[in-house]
């Protein structure tokens, strides 16, 4: 079996620059304006979106460094992660290209053939091609991909399309987080984490914009909290999460237990916190894990979707509100 160790196995990390930096950082900055630019920069939406004719073109990047030792999972789930946020948006992917960091001194390039591989694997399913790519000597291993894709203009999910009074659904589990930061500290492996971040987001996806779906985003890096609180703002609503309904990874409560919570996920409920309230019974843990920074999780959509449970609702007003 193809192995990373020495950099998920206590090395790597999927986590986003904390969000309040992020947003720090790019304060002030714009995009290039058009009439034929249908979502830009202005509320950190998942994708880039284009008119060209009467087609919504979408583009989107996504990379990190490794969140298994396995090279061939690695290479999985950094494409399905990448793959995620054209399905965010309600479109589906038509052509990828690699984007590679390699330090070749130092691990062997059948290791990154591996990786690409993976990658391939995983756009193969999504009918996706992949053509190309960009690849830099690095000192430690990096793999994603650039995606475009198309998109009905007038079924694009949004992060600022969310009404009140609305189901909020969750398509994948919560909890890979917390399993990942456990295998890069004890080398413990979790299938059915690498079976999550592996799935496709593209049937949950389709539901969506059957069901007449309007708002989605993936939750990421941010965490379930974090991703609802863009969503949020960007829509100038609030929300209700149910934690007793929130799917989670079995594996991932016993994690929780043992403390094997990153410093992203600490980092994403600080940033959320003045934006919460919670009832008299939920605990820091109960934040801690629907904070838990996710690689390739699940869309939190806007709408009921039939075979994906509901967690809670949208509300008038702003905040968050866990019960």
């Amino acid at each position: 079996m193809t192995r990373l160790t020495g950099y998920a196995h206590g090395g790597g990390c999927a986590c986003k620059i904390p969000p309040g930096e992020l947003e720090e950082a790019v304060r002030g900055l714009t995009g290039q304006s058009g009439e034929n630019v249908l979502v830009g920069l202005d509320d950190g939406d998942d994708a880039a979106a284009v008119l060209v004719g009467d087609v919504a073109i979408l583009s989107t990047a996504d990379f990190f460094t490794p969140v298994v030792d396995d090279a061939y999972d690695w290479g999985r789930i950094a494409a399905a992660n990448a793959l995620s946020d054209i399905y965010a948006m309600g479109g589906r992917p038509v052509i990828a290209i690699n984007l590679v960091g390699w330090p070749r001194e130092t691990l062997p390039l059948e290791l990154m053939t591996e990786v690409l591989r993976g990658g391939l694997a995983v756009a193969s399913e999504a009918d996706c091609p992949v053509i190309g790519g960009h690849s830099i000597d690095d000192p430690e291993p990096k793999y994603g991909m650039a995606v475009t894709g198309v998109a009905d203009p007038q079924k694009l999910l949004r992060n600022d399309a969310a009404a009140p009074d609305l189901p909020l659904t969750l398509t994948k589990p919560l909890g890979t987080g917390l399993l990942n930061n456990r295998h890069k500290q004890t080398g413990e492996i979790f299938d059915e984490a690498v079976d999550t971040m592996t799935r496709l987001n593209r049937d949950a996806a389709a539901a969506a914009t059957d069901a007449g779906v309007r708002a989605a985003t993936d939750v990421t890096g941010f965490g379930l909290l974090g991703h609802l609180h863009k969503m949020c703002r960007a829509s100038k609503v609030g929300a209700v999460v149910d934690r007793a309904a929130v799917p989670v990874i079995e594996a991932a409560r016993q994690a929780l237990k043992d403390g094997f919570v990153s410093g992203g996920t600490r980092r994403n409920l600080d940033w959320v916190r003045p934006h919460l309230t919670r009832g008299p019974d939920v605990s820091d843990e109960d934040l801690l894990l629907l904070a838990d920074a996710q690689t390739s999780g699940g869309l939190l959509v806007v709408g009921e979707v039939p075979g994906y449970p509901v967690i809670g609702h949208t509300v008038a007003g702003g905040g968050i509100q866990v019960r």
